[in-house]
């Protein structure tokens, strides 16, 4: 029982990072790294109840909270789905998690 608590209070996780969602935010990552990605649901189209999106912004950004917003950004795209938007998200935190991104 204590895990499935635990996991509760964690929240989603995807490939090993944490997913955050306010309104039509989405944060991927923690802000205790160098870098977290943002992305933002621009469309969606109703799908039979839901909303799907069909069209996500993607932003890798650093987390340093003195540099100005803009500043933080250092890889934009736009993406025609939320699954899209996660594949790209998921490689680019990773690459630059992993010291590959400049």
């Amino acid at each position: 029982m204590p895990e499935s608590k635990s996991a509760k209070a964690e929240g989603l996780i995807y490939k090993g990072h944490p997913l955050r969602r306010v309104d039509n935010l989405i944060y991927y990552g923690t802000m205790a790294e160098k870098y977290i990605i943002m992305m933002q649901v621009l469309d969606t189209k109703k799908e039979l109840d839901l909303d799907v999106a069909t069209k996500v912004s993607v932003q890798l950004q650093l987390t340093d909270p003195s540099l100005k917003s803009r500043d933080r950004v250092l890889k934009k795209s736009e993406k025609d789905s939320l699954y899209a938007a996660m594949d790209v998200a998921a490689i680019w935190l990773d690459r630059a998690l992993s010291g590959k991104e400049k």
